[in-house]
C-alpha cells in the first residue's frame, strides 16, 4: 500500500479507532486495580510496557528504516508525558475507586485545547470550549456514585495530576506525529516509557516475589499489554495524528464513562440517576466538537 493511500485510509478511520481506544481503556481500569493491588507501580508499568514496544517493534520491523533522531526525539517527550501521566494516575487508583480515577483522569478533555494553544498558538473556537466544558460536567455526573462521589483523597489529587501529563501527552502526539510514521513513533514511545519505568523501579528499589505471578496476574498482564497498550494507544496515536487535539480530547475523554460502566459491571459500584444525564451531556459534547452544530444551522 502507498504511503498516500494508507494516509487516506487510516485519516477515515480515526474517529473511530479513538473510540475503540476509549472502550478498551475503559475496561483496563477494572484490571490495573487488581494488578496495581499486586504489583508495585513501577513494576507494572515497566512490565507491561516493555512488552508492548517489543511486541510492536517486531510487528513494524520493516518500518524502521525511516527511523532518525527526530522520530527519537518525539517518542522520547511523548513517552515521558505518557509516563509521568500513567504513573500518576495509577498511584492515584491505588487510593481511590476506578470510576472516580476514570473521571479526574477525563480533566484534560479541558486543558488540551488551551494547552495547544500555547504550544502551536491555534486558538481554540467557541465549540472546542463548548465541548469540553459539557464533557467534563456530564463525566462528573456519571462519575457521581454513591458514597465515593463526595470523598475527595490524596488518590484524587495524583489522578488530577496525571490527568495534566496526560493533556501534555495528546498535544505531543499533535506536534511530533505529523509528517512522520505513527507506527515507528508509538514503538519508540513505548520504548522510552519502560525506560523510565525501570528508572522508577531502581529509585523506589521496590521488589517483586515470584510467587505474585499467578495465572490471574500473567492474564491482567497479557490484556494491558496486547490491547490496553499495543492496540488501545497505537488506536490513539493513529487518530490523534489525523484530528484536531481538542476534538480528539474530546473523544478520548469518553474513556471515563466507559471506565465507570465497566466498574459497575465488574467492581461492583452502583449507577445513580444523574448518571443518564451525564451520559446525554457527554453525547452532545462529542457531536458539538465533532460537528460543530453545523447540522443545525442554514445553508
Amino acid at each position: 500500500m502507498s504511503q498516500t493511500k494508507e494516509n487516506s485510509v487510516l485519516a477515515k478511520f480515526a474517529t473511530p479507532l479513538i473510540i475503540l481506544a476509549t472502550i478498551i481503556w475503559g475496561s483496563s481500569f477494572v484490571v490495573m486495580k487488581s494488578s496495581v493491588d499486586v504489583l508495585p507501580t513501577f513494576w507494572l508499568l515497566a512490565i507491561r510496557f516493555s512488552f508492548a514496544a517489543l511486541v510492536l517493534a517486531v510487528v513494524f520491523i520493516r518500518r524502521w528504516k525511516v527511523m532518525d533522531r527526530h522520530y527519537l526525539i518525539g517518542g522520547t517527550v511523548m513517552g515521558f508525558c505518557l509516563f509521568v501521566a500513567y504513573a500518576f494516575q495509577t498511584y492515584g487508583l491505588e487510593r481511590t475507586t476506578p470510576g472516580k480515577n476514570a473521571f479526574l483522569t477525563a480533566v484534560y478533555c479541558v486543558i488540551v485545547p488551551f494547552l495547544y494553544w500555547i504550544v502551536a498558538k491555534r486558538r481554540p473556537d467557541k465549540f472546542n470550549v463548548i465541548a469540553a466544558l459539557l464533557c467534563i460536567v456530564g463525566i462528573g455526573l456519571v462519575s457521581a456514585t454513591g458514597k465515593n462521589a463526595s470523598a475527595f483523597n490524596l488518590g484524587d489529587v495524583l489522578t488530577l495530576i496525571g490527568g495534566f501529563f496526560f493533556a501534555c501527552h495528546i498535544v505531543a502526539v499533535a506536534k511530533f506525529a505529523e509528517g512522520r510514521d505513527i507506527f515507528i513513533l508509538t514503538t519508540l514511545q513505548f520504548a522510552s516509557f519502560a525506560v523510565f519505568s525501570w528508572i522508577g523501579v531502581l529509585v523506589t528499589q521496590s521488589t517483586v516475589s515470584p510467587e505474585v505471578f499467578t495465572g490471574d496476574l500473567l492474564f491482567g498482564l497479557a490484556y494491558l499489554v496486547i490491547f490496553a497498550s499495543c492496540g488501545a494507544l497505537l488506536f490513539q496515536n493513529i487518530g490523534q495524528k489525523y484530528t484536531a487535539p481538542a476534538t480528539a480530547a474530546v473523544l478520548l475523554s469518553l474513556e471515563a464513562p466507559f471506565g465507570v460502566f465497566f466498574s459497575m459491571l465488574f467492581a461492583s459500584e452502583q449507577p445513580t440517576p444523574l448518571m443518564m444525564v451525564g451520559f446525554a451531556l457527554i453525547f452532545v459534547a462529542v457531536v458539538c466538537s465533532e460537528t460543530k452544530f453545523s447540522f443545525l444551522r442554514k445553508k
